[in-house]
Parts: C-alpha cells; sequence; structure tokens
C-alpha cells in the first residue's frame, strides 16, 4: 500500500478481487455521501474500498498562515473507485469529494 502524506493513510489501488474476498467486503456495511466537503474525526482505524467516487483528503489544521491570515491545510491522499484504503485512528480531515461516494467499510477495534 502507498503511504499518503506521512500521516499514516494508506491507498492500495486496484486490489486483486481475491484479497477483497478474503477480506470479507461485500459483507462490510456501506456508506455513500454526494459530492462536496465532509468534516471527519477517525475515533478507530478504518479499513474502506471505495465502490464508486473521488476523494481527496485535507488536513484539518489549526496553524494559520500568517502571510495569509487562513488556515492551511495540506493534501494526504487521494483516492477513487477500486481502492482499497485505511484511515489511522486519531485522524482528522477533511474530505473533498469530487464524485459522490459509496464505499464498504469496518472500523478495528484497538
Amino acid at each position: 500500500m502507498e503511504e499518503g502524506g506521512g500521516l499514516g493513510i494508506r491507498v492500495k489501488s486496484k486490489p486483486p478481487e481475491s484479497e477483497l474476498s478474503e477480506l470479507g467486503i461485500k459483507s462490510w456495511p456501506k456508506w455513500g455521501c454526494s459530492p462536496g466537503k465532509y468534516k471527519l474525526k477517525f475515533d478507530a482505524e478504518e479499513t474502506c474500498y471505495l465502490v464508486r467516487g473521488r476523494v481527496k483528503v485535507y488536513s484539518t489544521s489549526t496553524s494559520t498562515s500568517t502571510s495569509t491570515g487562513r488556515n492551511e491545510t495540506t493534501l494526504l491522499a487521494e483516492f477513487g473507485a477500486g481502492d482499497l484504503v485505511v484511515i489511522p485512528k486519531g485522524l482528522s480531515c477533511t474530505w473533498d469529494v469530487s464524485v459522490a461516494v459509496d464505499k464498504h467499510y469496518k472500523f478495528h477495534a484497538s
């Protein structure tokens, strides 16, 4: 899996069907959202598989740039349909959804 931006988001692009079957993805709950920006905080590690959609994940930063007076954000990861993604526990971020998302997901107990 590829690391995204150093905060531990891991993206595996187009994993083989055998891996998805082994994980039991199709039995996981589904979640979806329309295009837009969503502020999220992950209280547990999540593994998700995007059936459709396109997402850019930005850090939620409280630091303010002195030159612009605006909050600074950093692109942490970008993923879409067919990607298997692991999001670490404790991450606060903004999902910028450009194409409506449908995903299977599973939270992992710590």
